[in-house]
């Protein structure tokens, strides 16, 4: 009876423990639509799935996506009727692949650029928060960890993981916001067609390298805009530009952000363009830091004497008035 009794006993404690774990895993997928788990305890195991359930063109809500602790190791597709999307991390939420540009396909051509993404975003109105987006090849080249072409992206807390191509802004007149964010990487490590802010954000450089490269398209009026950011860099990484123009009308202006020693004093390289100051728009406002050098900055570039015309939220409204910056629900349902 004894025996029986103290079996009895361990079987309850068992049943206790698995109720309370059940309810812990209930409280944290509450207020999602869709809970994506790699244990086999959520919706999905993987987040394709996820994003590959949601309706196609669910203008009236959002569609809420929680993913919990784990790394994915997938491609991620969001297709352009995917829209309103919200996909938020519990800490530790990793998706993460290790294509990059020279490795063949399956017909034996190189990958590309724009075919390494770990993840693609081509629906307008996506929110991510608390997710890291790696590319996990190392230095091997051009590999990206997120390629962006959707309009009202938003990002809050994310970290972008990779070295030479971290994060591509590919969408022109796309505008992107990215709020506390971390982006790491070597050369050209965020780079595209983009309007994007980057709004008290951490840049931080692996090696010696270029921050940006931007493609601005002529005639778009905004290209990177750094707000409050700080640029760090590993040990003995001695020699980072900001940027260096992918096209000739790149723009990319730093606003009051802290710069590194491993920020070169001249600051901008021209690449290959004969005449940068004809074209480029490269501009710092009240630079602080070991890296900052007013005086003795490329001499296409320019120091601002004020903010007019770059004030944040007139940066991201355009025709529909979008406003992430400063709000917790900046998002705009897709009327698409």
């Amino acid at each position: 009876m004894r025996i029986l009794s103290t079996l009895i006993a361990i079987f309850c404690t068992a049943l206790v423990i698995q109720a309370a774990v059940s309810s812990c895993d209930t409280d944290a997928a509450d207020g999602y639509d869709i809970v994506v788990a790699a244990d086999g305890t959520g919706d999905f195991t993987t987040i394709q799935a996820a994003i590959d359930a949601v309706p196609a063109f669910r203008k009236t809500n959002r569609t809420s996506i929680l993913v919990k602790k784990g790394t994915y190791k997938e491609k991620v597709i969001v297709a352009p009727c995917k829209i309103n999307i919200t996909l938020v991390g519990e800490e530790g939420a990793v998706i993460a692949y290790d294509d990059f540009a020279q490795r063949p396909n399956r017909f034996g051509e190189e990958t590309t650029t724009s075919g390494s993404a770990t993840i693609y975003l081509y629906a307008p109105d996506f929110y991510a928060e608390n997710i890291t987006f790696q590319n996990t090849a190392g230095p091997v080249g051009q590999a990206v960890a997120c390629f962006v072409s959707g309009d009202r992206c938003c990002f809050r807390n994310c970290r972008f993981l990779g070295f030479q191509d971290t994060l591509y802004t590919f969408g022109e007149d796309c505008r992107i916001y990215f709020d506390r964010c971390y982006v790491e990487g070597t050369v050209d490590f965020i780079f595209g067609k983009s309007t994007a802010v980057f709004d008290h954000c951490e840049i931080h450089s692996l090696q010696n390298g270029f921050l940006t490269a931007p493609s601005t398209p002529q005639g778009q009026k905004y290209g990177y805009v750094f707000y409050d950011c700080s640029m760090t860099a590993d040990e003995g990484v001695t020699e980072v530009y900001l940027s260096r123009p992918w096209r000739p009308y790149a723009k990319a202006v730093f606003v009051r952000c802290e710069l590194g020693k491993h920020i070169t004093p001249v600051g901008w390289d021209p690449w290959d363009k004969e005449h940068p100051e004809e074209t480029v728009l490269y501009a710092e406002y009240n630079s602080i830091g070991p890296g900052a050098n007013p005086l003795g900055r490329a001499y296409f570039s320019r120091q601002l004497d004020s903010l007019a015309g770059y004030d944040m939220l007139q940066i991201l409204a355009g025709r529909d008035g979008w406003m992430p910056a400063g709000t917790e629900a900046p998002l705009l349902v897709s009327t698409q």
